[in-house]
């Protein structure tokens, strides 16, 4: 247990490392303002030379205070360690510099992306949190049910838009570019990479397609009774998984035994099982 919480303290501490060494390197120096408190340091470090370092342990600090007073000691605690680290390690780098061109500013955005989405990742599968506004997300969707995801995408959004007005519209979009391919990625660590689909096939003529599926295709699949909720008419469901390069083959398989099939596809990113 010791070393487990060991290994997943050292994960956090390397992840909050690289995401500090990516503000100072590549979000700072070319004014990218992505959100969230390394946004709002961008703005004040602009504004009135404020140390970013500062600005953010402050941000981080309220934060943190107005979680324990909402949330509780147990939800916050999580996340006051990377309150408090975070802003360390934006200081002990912010003496790392690089000379980059506003022309490279594209390739910077890609590299800063990735890099950022696979920090992110690996600090949420240690179970801890970077602190700073998604803490307000939680107290919203905690209090009032608004969902996470729709109130962090308006607060680093609006964060966004403030930086339009002082670095401009080029910048800006920039920075979208740069939050999607974290996201991307950042699901991408958590996840992983999903070399299989799962599908269900509600349908009329389930022999046909389960024999196709298991006979033509070399794949199992389970087959399970559902009632329609508008019809309450009952019809099979076939649930199988396949890998993803035979997901045509399924489909237009599908399409030829019953062109009346309804079926679902989605990723699936943990097989284990039967074959």
């Amino acid at each position: 247990m010791v070393k487990k919480k060991t290994s997943r303290l050292l994960l956090l501490f390397i992840s909050l490392l690289l995401n500090a060494l990516i503000y100072n390197i590549f979000l700072l120096p070319m004014n990218l303002v992505t959100g969230g408190v390394n946004g709002i340091a961008t703005i004040t470090k602009y504004l009135y030379d404020i140390n970013p370092a500062t600005m953010i342990f402050l941000l981080s600090l309220a934060c943190g205070i107005i979680s324990l007073m909402y949330l509780g000691f147990e939800r916050t605690a999580g996340s006051l360690l990377a309150c408090l680290i975070y802003p360390l390690f934006v200081q002990l780098t912010s003496f790392y510099h690089f000379s980059f061109g506003q022309e490279e500013l594209f390739l910077i955005v890609i590299f800063a992306g990735v890099l950022t989405g696979i920090a992110n990742g690996l600090m949420y599968k240690t179970g801890y949190s970077n602190g700073g506004f998604p803490i307000i997300s939680q107290i919203l969707y905690e209090y009032f049910k608004i969902p996470i995801a729709k109130s962090s995408l308006v607060i680093n959004v609006s964060i966004v838009l403030v930086g339009s007005i002082f670095f401009g519209t080029t910048n800006a979009m920039y920075a979208i570019i740069f939050i999607y391919i974290n996201n991307l990625v950042l699901d991408k660590v958590l996840l992983g990479i999903s070399g299989n689909k799962a599908f269900y096939i509600i349908t009329d003529k389930a022999d046909k397609i389960r024999d196709y599926l298991s006979t033509t295709l070399n794949h199992s699949a389970t087959t399970f009774d559902v009632k329609g909720g508008f019809l309450e008419k009952k019809r099979e469901v076939i649930l199988t998984v396949i890998p993803t390069r035979e997901y045509f083959r399924v489909t237009e398989g599908i399409k030829l035994l019953d062109k009346n099939a309804f079926f679902v596809a989605m990723d699936a990113y943990e097989v284990k099982g039967a074959k």
